[in-house]
């Protein structure tokens, strides 16, 4: 993949560059826990209500007391409950006939390659100039096939023939928010169609997103074999899991080879996913959406609005120029941080002193490593409101700034030294 604009070599497995620090999923671990203590210590502190989650991942277990003792019994709950889940998952997605769920979404996509990809080149689908989840990009080096990635613009069907994919994973919205248009949808999944390929949408945004704040077609109406969706974005409260539908061969293939890896959901979190589809509100979205734009235009004003990409559920700063902010504050040129080692220390910061918890601090090994304030409900109250969210960020950069050489402080401050 080359370097960034800074020298560091990227990552190819997840598309940014490693540094002294961030050394791989292991270090990244240790940097969740470390985040992790600090919300508690947080919490223990100031209170639930001093965090503030701009993840766009709310997480909350939105079961009803009588589920403790049905829904979520192991061996007879997930039969008590089916009917509900089939009936509520089905009309989200638009179609289908079965429904599964797996303890996250990134297992589904793993699973769904390892069952479905038969041994040949998978073609992943993304919006211009993105590029395909680190779950897709895993999945085929674990299922040891060739991943081929095609922006939406450019599908070529008679390409696609050629390479004899048995799967095409397509990409309608990606974690940074970019979106492929529906009419880019329809010519790629009947493009997959016509190669022969079982096509599988990756709607973990999308299922939502496109229809509601777009007037985009449901998921399963645009012609896909199967899709899937996060139990815990874009106006679903969570818990963290993938809600599967579609036709049954692929989906009961997908959960087979997932219950065989141990990623499927076991039934208190299948029974939370349905009650998270159960009780959403368009609106929600809608107002997540109007939070995030308030913090992107403060943020614009603040920062620049040439480094400010402005997403539907707010903004986001790339790595680089977090970066490159931080050495015009520090008056230098180079560091020996990469940016991703930048925007995890802000992160750790901006939980630690204000409350505004990121993927930045939470995210998952090998996700992006963007600054990225997608606000959940009632997110901007917690940390003061955009005024003091930006002030709190420039202060972390301050901080980070000034600290560019002392590696003890960044060890202490990802990782909290030997906790």
């Amino acid at each position: 993949m080359g370097n960034d604009r800074f020298g560091n070599a990227l990552d190819p497995s997840v598309g940014f560059a490693r540094g002294r620090f961030l050394t791989d999923s292991a270090a990244e671990i240790r940097r969740l826990r470390h985040a992790q203590a600090i919300a508690a210590d947080v919490v223990a502190s100031r209170g639930s209500e001093a965090i503030g989650v701009f993840t766009g991942n709310p997480r909350y277990f939105p079961l009803k007391p009588e589920d403790l003792d049905t829904y979520c019994e192991e061996w007879i709950g997930p039969g008590l409950f089916a009917g509900e889940l089939a009936e509520v998952a089905i009309t989200h997605f638009g179609g289908g006939d079965t429904v599964a769920v797996t303890n996250r979404t990134s297992a589904g996509i793993v699973a769904a390659i390892l069952a479905l990809s038969d041994g040949r080149p998978v073609v992943s689908v993304v919006p211009d100039g993105d590029r395909s989840h680190a779950s897709v990009v895993r999945g085929c080096k674990l299922a040891g096939v060739e991943l081929i990635e095609i922006p939406g613009s450019a599908v070529p069907a008679a390409a696609l023939v050629e390479h004899r994919p048995a799967l095409m994973v397509l990409t309608t919205v990606t974690s940074t928010l970019a979106r492929l248009p529906d009419a880019q949808t329809d010519v790629a999944i009947s493009a997959g169609k016509a190669a022969g390929a079982t096509v599988f949408m990756d709607e973990a945004y999308g299922a939502r997103l496109r229809p509601v704040l777009y007037g985009g077609a449901e998921s399963l109406t645009m012609g896909a074999d199967f899709a899937i969706t996060n139990a815990d974005k874009a106006g679903l409260s969570g818990p963290r899991a993938g809600i599967l539908c579609g036709a049954s061969t692929p989906v009961l293939a997908t959960l087979a080879k997932a219950s065989e890896l141990g990623q499927e959901a076991r039934a208190p979190i299948a029974a939370g996913a349905m009650r998270s589809l159960q009780k959403f509100d368009p609106e929600d979205l809608r107002n997540e959406a109007r939070d995030g734009q308030s913090i992107a235009d403060a943020l614009a004003h603040a920062w620049g609005a040439d480094v400010v990409q402005r997403s539907d559920l707010g903004p986001m700063l790339d790595e680089q120029d977090v970066l490159k902010r931080v050495l015009v504050m520090a008056g230098r040129k180079t560091a020996n941080i990469v940016p991703a080692e930048a925007t995890a220390a802000i992160g750790m910061i901006l939980l630690r002193d204000n409350g505004v918890l990121t993927v930045n601090t939470h995210g998952a090994p090998g996700g992006r490593v963007s600054l990225r304030l997608k606000p959940t409900a009632g997110a901007l109250d917690a940390v003061g409101g955009v005024a003091a969210l930006v002030t709190a960020l420039d202060r972390a950069a301050g901080m980070v700034a000034e600290r560019l050489d002392d590696g003890a402080w960044f060890e202490e401050t990802l990782f909290g030294g030997s906790r």
